[in-house]
């Protein structure tokens, strides 16, 4: 693995998105959120697969700032392909010209603000979902892709293994904590509303967790910390009592996933994107102390604080069913991967 590079992984992607490329020949594409983790992903692959299949595809990518983009990956910045426009996913200005895609990703999952501002996590996907439908119904265009969260379901019990996109769970409207939660879920029946009343094909994303390059390190996500503290040579340390239960889905199958659910999915459908593998945060501390660290972990106990304590695990049988996928990359080369891209040496 320590000749592996993020060339190799795109390279992996567009071949195995393979034919569904061809549903978006010719296409002019609207994305917001595209300077994102996701985002980066979507665009690295769309780009080699521009230069690769001649899909003569253009991109307009909504971002509050093009200069902070340029300097992480003035690559994809620099392309001739994709154009920028500074703007806000709740009012962000139409711009000119046909579309025929809108791939609508601008979230910011953010434990601090959800905890801190939950009226602004509320109402930044709300507004943004309204505005982003608004644009594809004035464009009049053919498809659109709306990036959702595995939160939808509300606490998951510790007796349903992985959850199902048949799950009628919800999370708390009473609990402030579930803004992004509840703001996600209302977001998928805007979308199922504009996709009746206006005759829009929308199809729905939920993700769950991610690994893979991009991912910012520093953030709340225990994942990043812990492989941001192993690559430093630290102990890595899970401040609860470590039960919780999550799953990691690396970004070349997330990227696989999501092109191959625009391209193929039925209009109103909604599929689980992430790792049906359950590992639980003491779990999850030991892997990365050894994979990329010295071995040392340790559980402090402390009482747990988050929004989800029980498993955010999901089942993915009906995207294998429907759409053929299944994860190929393991938990321990995700782990390794991210460590990798960002510049630990083994």
């Amino acid at each position: 693995m320590s000749d592996w590079s993020l060339e190799q992984d795109i390279e992996f992607v567009v071949n195995s998105v393979g034919e569904a490329w061809a549903s978006f020949k010719n296409a002019n594409v609207f994305i917001t959120g595209g300077t994102g983790f996701i985002g980066c992903w979507l665009l690295e692959s769309l780009l080699l697969a521009n230069q690769r299949l001649n899909l003569n595809v253009r991109v307009t990518i909504l971002t509050r700032n093009i200069e902070a983009f340029r300097s992480k990956s003035p690559r994809l910045a620099e392309c001739s392909a994709f154009s920028f426009m500074c703007g806000n996913v709740q009012d962000f200005a139409s711009p000119e010209g046909d579309f025929t895609h809108v791939i609508h990703a601008a979230t910011d999952a953010s434990a601090d603000l959800n905890e801190n501002n939950p009226k602004q996590m509320f109402d930044t996907i709300i507004q943004g979902t309204r505005r982003v439908l608004d644009f594809a119904q004035e464009k009049k265009v053919s498809r659109v892709l709306f990036l959702s969260s595995g939160a939808i379901y509300g606490q998951q019990s510790w007796e349903l293994e992985n959850v199902s996109e048949e799950s009628i769970t919800a999370p708390s409207c009473n609990d402030p904590k579930a803004a992004y939660a509840e703001g996600k879920r209302a977001a998928e029946m805007m979308c199922a509303i504009y996709a009746k009343q206006f005759n829009i094909e929308i199809v729905i994303a939920r993700i769950f967790s991610l690994l893979g390059p991009y991912m910012e390190l520093g953030v709340h996500f225990a994942a990043g910390n812990f492989i941001r503290d192993a690559m430093a040579g630290k102990t890595v340390v899970v401040n609860g009592n470590g039960l919780p239960c999550r799953s990691y889905l690396y970004a070349s199958d997330l990227t696989i996933w999501l092109w191959s659910i625009f391209a193929y999915a039925k209009s109103g459908k909604s599929y689980n994107v992430g790792s049906d593998e359950s590992v639980s945060i003491k779990m999850l501390a030991e892997r990365v102390s050894k994979v990329v660290g010295n071995g040392d972990f340790k559980i402090l106990g402390a009482s747990d604080q988050g929004w989800n304590l029980g498993r955010y695990v999901p089942s993915t049988k009906l995207i294998q069913h429907d759409l053929g996928l299944k994860r190929t990359v393991s938990l321990d080369d995700a782990i390794l991967r991210t460590a990798l891209w960002n510049g630990w040496k083994k």
